[in-house]
């Protein structure tokens, strides 16, 4: 079983990168962290984080056609879970025959820690994060 404690963020997909950081820093989102080369740009949105990733960026172009008829413009949401014990939670995700790409340290809007992609019916990308890392383990 897990719990799920809150949202941690949410990745958008835009053909309109300049805009959609304008209209979120509008709302009163600020850049907290850019990792340009992969094409990433994240605003902190309170406790969570908004992710805008341009589509002709290296992970913008994981998603697929752009936004549009024939694309999506979401790339995921993430999870946060409470009490994430990562072997557990694979072994959960087993048991309920929900495929998974293995924990894998990422970003998010509490830091760097542990987190696990899986798909939804709709193949909707979702991530399960863990806790973020302590300052001794950065």
């Amino acid at each position: 079983m897990i719990q799920i404690q809150g949202l941690d963020h949410v990745v958008l997909r835009t053909t309109r990168l300049a805009a959609m950081i304008d209209f979120y820093q509008r709302l009163g989102c600020h850049i907290e962290r850019e990792e340009t080369q992969l094409g990433l740009y994240q605003l902190r949105a309170g406790a969570s984080l908004i992710d805008i990733v341009p589509v002709e960026a290296p992970l913008g172009q994981e998603g697929g056609p752009a936004p549009g008829q024939d694309g999506h413009n979401m790339d995921h949401f993430c999870l946060t879970l409470e009490n994430f014990d990562g072997d557990a939670v694979l072994t959960y995700l087993d048991g309920q025959g929900i495929v998974h790409q293995g924990i894998q340290r990422r970003y998010g809007a509490q830091g760097y820690g542990p987190s696990i992609y899986i798909q939804d019916p709709e193949g909707n990308r979702v991530e399960l994060k863990g806790p973020p890392e302590t300052a001794a383990q950065t």
